[in-house]
């Protein structure tokens, strides 16, 4: 839940960028192609990690059933919507008037009833069990005040997980080089100099009174795509839980 004297976490210029994506953001060939490319692995992830920590049936298709899950930094909703249908009661929030409103039509369209709220981590009104933010980290304002924003909003047994680009040589090759330079990302999604290395985002998130559980890495090849791997260097998943 946000404090009053809290600024917020949003960098306006970010905002616009994806909300400028917002049309196509379903797609799974347009400006968000890689994230579509990217889904089926970070749900991998995720759903890996909610078994683990709550002892879940592996095999139950809908193993959020009765639990609060929120996606902070949602887009068009290519996360929220799973989530809703593993059965949680999903709350997404973005910074971007457009994301949102794209989300909803397309939420209404499949049937699922998600709570998309316009706004940073702040419009969150916890707590929850999942908190998720997956590549969004790297493009606030305050990274700390959005970790301490996350970490208010996670339930006493709740699950907090975030992905984001590793600072690296091999990240700037990949992502911006390469990845904007040809057009698969559209140039201008990413400020390498904001991206964090794991040492410093597990920092953060100790300071929040949180404790990491997992680290995973998140690589890329031309032949078989994105995959989990014990490599951090492009990109990285981060699960933590409350402090016990």
């Amino acid at each position: 839940m946000a404090h009053a004297s809290d600024p917020t976490t949003i960098d306006p210029r970010e905002a616009a960028h994806f909300g400028r994506l917002a049309a196509d953001w379903w797609d799974p060939k347009g400006s968000s192609a890689m994230l579509h490319r990217l889904n089926p692995v970070r749900l991998g992830y995720i759903r890996a990690q909610l078994d683990r920590h709550w002892g879940l049936d592996e095999t139950s298709r809908r193993p959020l059933e009765g639990r609060k899950a929120a996606d902070v930094g949602c887009g068009a909703g290519l996360l929220a919507e799973p989530l809703a249908r593993l059965g949680a009661g999903v709350t997404a929030v973005d910074a971007a008037p457009e994301n949102i409103e794209a989300a909803r039509i397309h939420a209404a369209g499949q049937g699922l009833e998600i709570d998309y709220r316009v706004g940073g981590v702040e419009a969150l009104a916890g707590p929850y069990d999942l908190v998720c933010s997956l590549e969004v980290i790297e493009h606030v304002a305050d990274p700390a005040a959005f970790v301490r924003g996350l970490a208010r909003n996670l339930d006493e047994d709740g699950l907090l997980i975030l992905s984001t680009p590793n600072r690296t040589t091999l990240s700037r090759l990949l992502m911006i080089v390469i990845g904007e330079g040809t057009g698969q990302i559209p140039r201008g999604t990413h400020d390498w100099e904001k991206f964090l290395t794991p040492e410093e985002l597990c920092a953060l998130l100790r300071e929040a009174g949180l404790e990491v559980v997992d680290t995973t890495g998140l690589g890329f090849s031309v032949t078989r795509g994105f995959a989990l791997t014990d490599d951090k260097s492009l990109d990285y998943f981060v699960t933590a839980r409350r402090a016990r």
